[in-house]
């Protein structure tokens, strides 16, 4: 592969032109689609098969004109100090503002007055408004008539605040700004050069700009999830510049070493250029593995990040040369200062030779001290609570985070997120009666001390015999009915997820005694689900995809051991990660330095999407940084040389690439967003645990203690693990024996 790979990166660089124009067609070509072509994305967390969804999709079926699942808001009114809302004035600017409410989008709207949402002293009161549609596809002038609403009662004396989902737009953060200025800094004093720190940067700006427009595109006709794009441009900009750096260190180290231009860009792509493409297959597997989860929005996100991965892989090996090609002896300009003898040479002294050459002495301490470390960071994990984000976690001060503060003290946490109980009575033989048990059942079940139920609210809140006989007709013509629990706890605290399990328990009997069966729902309920399925389909995918990126690496290293090894670090940093997000998010610890204001349990999809992630670019780090001692191996030197020559050359490069990569996660850990913050916050310390702790501490004592048995593999496996030769020893022998024979017929001809 290192000559295939060798012969496109030489070509590449011969036909510059033709390979930028291909590119900037593709990147036109697209940019009109997207501007033609794209959709909404959604925000909503589903999944078939589990109970809080099933409940959604009966009440669709059997009431098409509902929208159980559409966007709501929360319009909380408060008075002045000392006065309600019941008084003339305000009661008329309430009802005034509610009025300007009513588009063809508005399914209904419960004022304070009428719908029992008015505290005790009156002086503050809420209106629930419900929309037909998703928050995405509300069209703005909903947003405006909701906003006018708020400004209209703020005219009549009384302070507005508005939660819930209708106000939420998604946005794509400028967090990319934070991640750019991060690697420039880092690229310039890496190279030397502005002109060689600016390479890396516009390959992998075009191929997140690709691969963004490519998605968006795909919105038109795909609904994908809100996060695919932004977790698409986190990978795509992260990955990107990491390989252009790798392929260019080594580019640059070829031309030292007196190659030709065209002969090192050929040489760097087919060596350094092995290890990209082999770093970004870990990824890809590990997000594609994400399908086998078979859980829509996590597979949209998995799918999306592994196609910008791959893009940014092509760019790499194609577009990089090509602009290497256009910019000519200008990379070499500069020298980074801690170069201080001719790259490669026996006295090439780095921070990165010392510090393995200080490992040598010291392994063991430091394989030991290394390890205690990640177990004591990850110890926070064992008390990690998983819910879905609600407006508790917005900072304080915003509109939204004002509105759920305010319903919280005035009607308690729990009004922010009811539970609703769906009774299906399509079976039932008596369906008024079967209600009539479940509601029973509950109000048992809120009598009970400590039960977590401030509030039981019927089907039919009517208690003369005409409004039980208008519920009886509409009972038979919908076949359901909803009864409305209202916690004591907030939705995403651990005493609501106790009590849809206490709930569901409690109506289990329901089928046997009436015929009816009863369903459990709401933020808190989906969220309980959808983890209970995620905890079920961990372990196959964590084996899956970390089966098939072990027999990777066997044939990238033909070695047994440094997959195993890998996989084993890897897991020391997703324990570090985790233990970190927990400690912050859910404990409190420094949150404020990242824009927290408030503790929350962790966003309930990180730790399968952290592991998918963190996988693949461990595994990038690893390939990375022990395929340089796999090429000063395979050249004659000894195990441990090997392992100090090949640190000594990759370090800086891996440290670099680490540093871009935190830079551009910890971009998205400062948006407002609290996906992406918790998101961004988890890979940032993931990849400085992995890079620094794991990779640059725990990898290389261990390789020193293990020595020539680290590159151990079976006899019997021998035969079936396929020469990839990563290292480009065959490359380098077919190029050097064309050179001592004079013949350069073979590089003019390819």
């Amino acid at each position: 592969m290192a000559w295939q790979l060798f012969r496109l990166g030489r070509w590449s660089f011969v036909h510059r032109k033709a390979v930028a124009a291909i590119w900037v067609v593709l990147l036109a070509v697209l940019a009109v689609g997207a501007g033609t072509l794209s959709g909404k994305t959604s925000d909503k967390f589903e999944l078939p098969g589990i109970e809080s969804t099933q409940a959604f999709e009966l009440i669709e079926q059997r009431s098409p004109q509902a929208a159980p699942d559409g966007a709501t808001a929360r319009v909380v009114f408060e008075a002045p100090e000392g006065r309600s809302l019941t008084e003339p004035d305000y009661h008329a600017a309430v009802t005034t503002a509610l009025r300007g409410l009513t588009t063809e989008n508005v399914q209904s709207v419960a004022d304070p007055f009428t719908g029992g949402t008015l505290s005790e002293d009156g002086r503050v009161g809420y209106a629930a408004v419900s929309y037909n549609k998703t928050s995405t596809e509300l069209p703005q002038s909903d947003r405006t008539a909701l906003e006018d609403a708020g400004h209209a009662a703020e005219r009549g004396g009384l302070q507005v605040a508005i939660g819930g989902d209708a106000l939420n737009e998604v946005e794509m953060p400028l967090a990319e700004v934070i991640g750019v200025a991060v690697a420039l800094v880092v690229l310039a004093i890496t190279f030397g050069s502005l002109v060689a720190a600016g390479m890396p940067l516009l390959t992998a700006l075009v191929g997140v700009g690709i691969g963004m427009l490519a998605i968006t595109t795909l919105t038109g006709f795909v609904e994908l999830s809100s996060v695919t794009p932004a977790l698409g441009t986190m990978l795509g900009l992260a990955v990107g510049i990491d390989y252009a750096l790798f392929i260019m260190s080594r580019y640059q180290s070829e031309v030292r070493a007196g190659r030709s231009l065209e002969e090192a860009a050929g040489r760097a792509v087919g060596t350094a250029g092995s290890a990209v493409v082999f770093a970004g297959l870990t990824v890809i597997i590990a997000l594609v593995g994400l399908a086998v989860c078979n859980i829509g929005f996590l597979t949209q996100m998995g799918l999306g990040g592994a196609f910008t991965v791959a893009i940014a892989v092509l760019i790499s090996l194609t577009l990089l040369p090509a602009i290497l090609g256009f910019a000519g002896a200008k990379v070499m300009k500069g020298r980074p200062r801690y170069m201080t003898t001719a790259d490669g040479g026996a006295d090439y002294r780095t921070h990165g030779r010392r510090w393995v050459e200080a490992l040598s002495r010291h392994k063991w301490p430091a394989l030991a001290g290394g390890i205690a470390l990640a177990a004591v960071a990850a110890i926070p994990m064992t008390s990690m609570q998983l819910a879905l984000p609600d407006d508790s976690s917005k900072p304080v001060g915003s509109e939204a985070r004002t509105a759920y503060d305010l319903i919280s003290d005035n009607f308690g946490a729990g009004a922010n997120g009811p539970l609703v109980v769906v009774v299906d009575t399509a079976q039932a033989s008596n369906p008024a009666a079967a209600v009539q048990a479940a509601t029973d059942d509950l109000q048992t079940l809120a009598g009970r001390a400590g039960s977590g139920i401030a509030t039981v609210v019927p089907a039919v809140t009517g208690t003369s015999p005409q409004d039980q006989q208008i519920f009886t007709r509409q009972l038979e013509t919908v076949r359901f009915a909803t009864i409305t629990v209202i916690p004591t706890s907030g939705p995403s605290e651990q005493a609501t997820k106790d009590l849809v399990d206490e709930i569901r328990t409690t109506v289990a009997d329901l089928p046997s005694e009436t015929g009816a069966r009863a369903l459990v729902t709401g933020q808190t309920a989906v969220g309980v689900d959808i983890a209970g399925k995620l905890s079920q389909v961990f372990p196959i995918y964590l084996a899956v995809v970390a089966g098939l990126a072990i027999f990777l690496l066997i044939a990238v290293f033909r070695s047994l051991w440094v997959p195993i090894k890998a996989a084993l670090g890897f897991l020391l940093s997703v324990g570090v990660s985790l233990g970190a997000t927990v400690a912050v998010f859910q404990w409190g610890w420094l949150n404020q330095l990242i824009g927290l204001d408030s503790t929350s349990p962790v966003l309930f999809i990180l730790p399968i999407l952290l592991t998918g992630i963190l996988f693949g670019l461990a595994m990038d780090y690893e390939v990375f940084l022990v395929s340089r001692m796999r090429e000063a191996y395979v050249h004659g030197a000894p195990a441990r040389r090997a392992v100090i020559d090949g640190f000594a050359h990759s370090a800086r490069v891996v440290v670099a690439a680490a540093i871009i990569m935190v830079g551009v996660f910890a971009g998205f850990a400062l948006t407002d967003d609290v996906i992406l913050k918790t998101i961004g916050f988890a890979l940032a310390v993931g990849v400085l645990a992995d890079a620094f702790l794991v990779r640059m501490l725990i990898v290389p004592a261990f390789m020193l203690i293990v020595g020539e048995r680290i590159w151990w593999l079976p006899k019997w496996l021998a035969p079936l693990v396929p020469s990839l030769d990563i290292e480009g020893e065959k490359l380098t022998q077919r190029l050097d024996s064309d050179t001592a024979a004079g013949d350069d017929r073979v590089l003019a001809s390819h």
